[in-house]
């Protein structure tokens, strides 16, 4: 694609990251990819999800922290495209590139799992001091993102870098 074809905005891409409720987060380490379906809460530029304590995901940011993060959806049914024809399908798209770190700070992790928690639970009830030390926060901070919205064979594509 073109540099003439991308358009620099994000609004578009964050509203498809605020209605979504399910991303992949993609790590690497030693020359070996790792994806795992998550849910996320996204805001102001940053990824943000809970996790056990220790695990796969926590082994794999200790060496390498760099991250990429995607989220998609298709409207409807793959258009039947007949014989030589092209595939087609309605659907948007958003990938976000950057660095991941765990929430060390207990009173910044609580802040980070609230926002995550009112996501999903708008009239939750603050938590607790031992829930938040028995759960592990991280951050995705996110540098560059692009997106792709395609409707009836038209295709857009955002792009957008943070400062």
């Amino acid at each position: 694609m073109s540099e003439k074809e991308w358009i620099e905005d994000r609004e578009e891409m964050e509203a498809i990251l605020q209605e979504e409720t399910v991303g992949y987060l993609a790590l690497a380490a030693e020359g070996q990819p790792y994806v795992v379906p998550l849910n996320y809460a996204y805001a102001d530029g940053r990824i943000l999800f809970h996790c056990a304590l220790s695990g796969k995901k926590l082994d794999w940011l200790a060496t390498n922290s760099q991250a990429c993060f995607a989220v998609g959806r298709q409207s409807g049914l793959v258009g039947d495209h007949g014989p030589g024809g092209a595939c087609h399908l309605d659907s948007d798209s958003v990938i976000c590139y950057g660095w991941a770190r765990v929430v060390e700070d207990l009173e910044e992790r609580r802040r980070v799992l609230e926002e995550f928690n009112r996501r999903y639970y708008p009239a939750a009830e603050p938590l607790s001091a031992e829930r938040v030390a028995g759960c592990c926060a991280i951050e995705l901070r996110v540098e560059e993102m692009t997106g792709r919205q395609e409707r009836q064979r038209q295709r857009t594509c955002w792009r957008y870098h943070f400062s």
